[in-house]
């Protein structure tokens, strides 16, 4: 495992708060071609292959890492998480629906038409505590053949825990990633094309209002908009320009991190939640830091 010390560019000093200096990154697995979609399943990590077709189990032993596969083919898997019950969730990027993964393996459709119509590439995912699941529906794994798409927008979904689907907003470019806030009062969405991060209010019956930009995360840099996570005090992870901004709960950028290769999404992990877990291109990373971020499944507890 390769461990190299963190490259930082500090905009608050806030942030040593959350990341202590001296800090490192570390390279726990490699190898792969583009990697996304983590998820911390108590004492191991799941996270996906897309173009490989599969998604990988790596469990951080003493003697080194192990990785083997945990299903394959599987969609094309984007975005994962856990539901309350420690469920499996994927979007699948290729398969144009969302799979729930039962204990005993076996996987059950949720979502894959909206009106009758396919989805386009289901491509991230996040549960609330009242078990309902968001996700977004950009249109990236159609690989730009317009003629395969049936909806003429990339909505941005609810599935009820009774089962039915709703489209909450539709007015996105290229939505990807999402979080709520540590109170669940705030779902934030982000778009890959128009790089920004926008806040929705979430009502009691799980729809959303007032939309607006939270923060532009637009640089002169590589990178946009992708993966996003939070953690318990309401400060945002999110990848961007440059690498990933680590951005307050005010909409101010406290910092921005840039890994040794471009990172696609994160999951935090180890019993402290205070690992972020990091998949770029090739590789998976670890980090930690001071404050745990949210816990997903039956490890969140509201």
């Amino acid at each position: 495992m390769v461990i190299e010390n963190l490259k930082i560019e500090v905009r608050d000093k806030t942030i040593r708060e959350l990341i202590p200096e001296e800090s490192t990154i570390e390279q726990v697995a490699t190898g792969f071609v583009f990697t996304e979609g983590p998820v911390w399943c108590g004492n191991y990590l799941l996270f996906s292959d897309i173009p490989m077709n599969r998604i990988i189990r790596l469990r951080l032993l003493r003697e080194g890492p192990e990785v083997t596969n945990f299903r394959s083919p599987s969609g094309d898997p984007n975005g994962s998480t856990l539901d309350k019950l420690d469920r499996l969730i994927n979007c699948e990027h290729g398969g144009r629906r969302v799979t729930l993964t039962e204990i005993d393996g076996t996987v059950k459709v949720i979502a894959e038409r909206y009106d009758g119509k396919r989805l386009n590439s289901p491509n991230d995912v996040v549960v609330r505590s009242d078990g309902s699941v968001y996700f977004t529906d950009p249109p990236f794994g159609l690989r730009n053949r317009s003629d395969l798409r049936e909806l003429p927008y990339n909505g941005v979904y609810r599935i009820a825990p009774d089962g039915e689907i709703t489209l909450v907003v539709d007015d996105f470019d290229h939505c990807n990633g999402l979080a709520f806030s540590p109170d669940e009062s705030i779902l934030y969405i982000n778009d890959t094309v128009r790089q920004h991060i926008r806040a929705f209010d979430v009502a009691r019956d799980g729809s959303l209002s007032n939309g607006r930009v939270f923060i532009e995360t637009k640089g002169e840099e590589p990178g946009a908009p992708d993966g996003m996570k939070v953690d318990t005090q309401g400060n945002i992870y999110c990848t961007g320009s440059g690498g990933f901004w680590i951005i307050n709960p005010a909409g101010e950028c406290l910092a921005r991190v840039t890994p040794p290769e471009f990172p696609s999404n994160f999951a935090w992990g180890d019993s402290d939640w205070k690992t972020l877990f990091i998949t770029a291109r090739t590789s998976v990373y670890r980090m930690r830091v001071l404050v745990p971020g949210i816990p997903v499944g039956s490890y969140r507890q509201l």
